[in-house]
C-alpha cells in the first residue's frame, strides 16, 4: 500500500490535523507588581510570545499597578530595555535573538500605568471606573498581599461579573506556608468570587514536557500495563538546580526548600505521572484526579524526610558562598536549602511502591525529571549466571532537555551472551518544531480562554499542605545538615534511600 495515501499513517511528531488554535477573546489583563521582576522576566516575555502567534485580540490590553512612581512611557520603556536585554543575557529563561519588533510593538502600545498603594481603597475604586468587559487581575507581588488585594477587588466590585464578562483572578505560589494558612486563604478569597473565578498558578504546569506526560501516558497502549506497583518498583522526581538564593534571601528565609517547592511544584509532577486516567480532558476531570491523588498521598513522617542547607563549595570552578554567608540571610539560619522526601500513596495502583521527591539549591546539576524504575523479571534465564542484569529505567526529562529515555538491557557484540544497558531517547526537538517559551504562555493563553486544567484547585492544595504539615511541625526548632554546594545533597540523603536498598540517580544521569 502507498502509505503516503493511507489517511492511518502519519509522519513522526505529525499533528493530526485539527482546527486552528483562536485568539483569545477580548481582555485587559491588570498586572499587581508591574514593577517586579515576575513581570519583568516572565510574564512580558509570555506576552510578546502569545503576539508573536498572532493569539491575542486587537482590544487586549495592559494596565500595570505598582507602589513605586513611574508613567505609562517610563514603564513602556523600562519593559523596552529589559526585554531588549534578553538578547545578550543567556542566562535568562528568555533568550531569544531579537525581538521581534511588530510583536512587542503590539505589547508595548497596550501598556498603561497605574500607582497605586494596594491597602488603599483609592487604588481599587480607581481601577472600578476604568475597567469594563472582561478582566483578568495578575498578583504578581508578595503572598501577603494576596488576601488584601482580593478583599479590595471585592469590596470594589471589581469581580463581579454581569453581561456575560468574566472576572478572574490569577494567584501566584505560594498559596499559603502550612494546612491552617492555605484553608483560611482559600475561605477568605472565596467569599469575594466563585471558584471558577480564581486561578493558581503554577508555572511548572507551563512546560510542555510536564503537559506531555499525559499524552504519553493516556494516549499509548504501549507503557499502561507496566504502569503498576506490579511492574514499577520505585519513583524518583528530582528538581535541582545550581544556582543559590542570590538576592532572594529575605523571602527564602522565612521560606525554605519544602514550602518553595513541594506542595505546588513537585506535587504537580507527581499528580501527572501516578493520577488515574481522567474519563475526559474536561478541566474539572483532570482536577478531580489530580485531586484523589494528592488526598490519597499519606502524611509524610518526619523520620522519611532529611533537610539540608549549602555550605560553600564549588560550581563550574569557581568558589561559591554558603547560604549563610548571602545577603539577607542570619549567620546561624536554619532554613532548608535542600529536602528530600519519601512518600506513601494510599490506593490500589501505588500501595507499597515509594517515591523519591528532591529538590535544592547550590546542586551537582541543572535538572528536573522523573524516573521510574522498573521491577526485574520475575523469572529469567539469566539468574545464576553470573550476567549483570541491570534495572530497567524510563525518565521523562522536563528541565533544561526536553525528552524521554528508556534504559533497558541488550546482548553485547560478541560469541557470549553478555548483558549491556542501552538507552532508547526520544527527544522533542527531533520530531516537534519547538517555539520559545517561559512556561507561562499556555498559562496566561488558557486563564483568558477559561480553560483551568493547568491551575490548581482548592482542594488539590489544602490536600497537599496535610501530607506535608508533619514535616513542617517537626522542623520547626530540628537542625539542618550541611552539604557542600556543587554536590549531590546531603549525606541523610543517600541514607534514606539506602534504608530500601535504592539509591538516587546522579543528576541527570539515564
Amino acid at each position: 500500500m502507498d502509505q503516503s495515501s493511507d489517511p492511518k499513517v502519519s509522519e513522526p511528531g505529525k499533528a493530526i490535523a485539527k482546527a486552528p488554535i483562536t485568539k483569545a477573546p477580548a481582555c485587559t489583563l491588570v498586572i499587581f507588581g508591574a514593577g517586579g521582576d515576575l513581570t519583568k522576566r516572565l510574564l512580558m516575555p509570555a506576552l510578546y510570545n502569545l503576539a508573536l502567534g498572532a493569539l491575542l485580540d486587537d482590544s487586549f490590553r495592559i494596565v500595570g499597578v505598582d507602589h513605586n512612581p513611574n508613567t505609562d512611557a517610563g514603564w513602556r520603556q523600562d519593559l523596552s530595555d529589559t526585554m531588549q536585554s534578553f538578547t545578550t543575557d543567556r542566562t535568562s529563561e528568555f533568550h531569544p535573538t531579537r525581538i521581534d519588533p511588530k510583536a512587542w510593538g503590539f505589547i508595548r502600545e497596550r501598556l498603561s500605568f497605574r500607582q497605586g498603594d494596594f491597602a488603599a481603597p483609592e487604588t481599587f475604586s480607581g481601577l472600578a471606573g476604568a475597567l469594563t468587559g472582561n478582566v483578568i487581575f495578575y498578583l504578581a507581588v508578595s503572598a501577603r498581599f494576596f488576601g488584601p488585594i482580593v478583599d479590595a477587588l471585592g469590596e470594589a466590585g471589581l469581580l463581579k461579573e454581569s453581561d456575560g464578562a468574566f472576572r478572574r483572578v490569577v494567584i501566584e505560589k505560594p498559596f499559603g506556608s502550612d494546612l491552617d494558612s492555605a484553608r483560611a486563604l482559600n475561605a477568605r478569597i472565596l467569599k469575594q468570587g466563585g471558584e471558577n473565578q480564581f486561578f493558581r498558578i503554577d508555572h511548572f504546569l507551563g512546560k510542555e514536557t510536564v503537559q506531555s506526560i499525559l499524552a504519553i501516558r493516556f494516549a499509548n497502549g504501549l507503557l499502561g500495563p507496566v504502569w503498576h506497583r506490579d511492574h514499577i518498583d520505585h519513583v524518583e522526581i528530582s528538581a535541582a538546580e545550581t544556582i543559590g538564593v542570590e538576592a532572594r534571601g529575605a523571602f527564602y528565609e522565612p521560606t525554605g526548600a519544602l514550602r518553595d517547592m513541594v506542595p505546588n511544584h513537585l506535587f504537580q509532577l507527581l499528580c501527572m505521572v501516578a493520577m488515574e486516567a481522567p474519563a475526559t480532558l474536561d478541566a474539572e476531570a483532570v482536577r478531580d484526579e489530580k485531586a484523589r491523588l494528592i488526598q490519597a498521598v499519606r502524611p509524610i513522617q518526619p523520620k522519611d524526610a532529611v533537610r539540608g542547607q549549602y555550605a560553600a563549595g564549588q560550581e563550574h570552578g569557581h568558589a561559591v558562598p554558603g547560604y549563610r554567608e548571602e545577603p539577607n540571610v542570619a549567620k546561624d539560619s536554619r532554613t532548608e536549602t535542600y529536602v528530600a522526601l519519601k512518600l506513601s500513596i494510599d490506593n490500589p495502583r501505588w500501595d507499597v511502591v515509594p517515591f523519591y521527591l528532591r529538590t535544592g539549591k547550590r546542586m551537582a546539576g541543572r535538572v528536573t525529571e522523573i524516573v521510574l524504575h522498573i521491577k526485574p523479571p520475575a523469572q529469567s534465564p539469566f539468574a545464576g549466571t553470573g550476567t549483570a542484569v541491570a534495572p530497567d529505567t524510563l525518565r521523562f526529562r522536563i528541565d533544561p532537555e526536553q525528552g524521554l529515555d528508556i534504559a533497558m538491557n541488550a546482548k553485547r557484540p560478541g560469541p557470549r551472551m553478555d548483558l549491556g544497558q542501552v538507552t532508547a531517547a526520544f527527544d522533542y526537538g527531533d520530531f516537534f518544531h519547538e517555539t520559545p517559551s517561559v512556561g507561562y504562555e499556555t498559562l496566561l493563553y488558557d486563564c483568558m480562554i477559561g480553560d483551568a486544567t493547568l491551575f490548581q484547585r482548592a482542594d488539590s492544595i489544602e490536600s497537599a499542605w496535610a501530607a506535608v504539615d508533619p514535616v513542617l511541625e517537626a522542623w520547626a526548632d530540628a537542625p539542618v545538615e550541611p552539604y557542600a554546594a556543587g554536590s549531590a545533597g546531603p549525606a541523610g540523603a543517600e541514607a534514606l534511600l539506602a534504608h530500601q536498598g535504592h539509591r538516587w540517580l546522579a543528576l541527570g544521569e539515564g
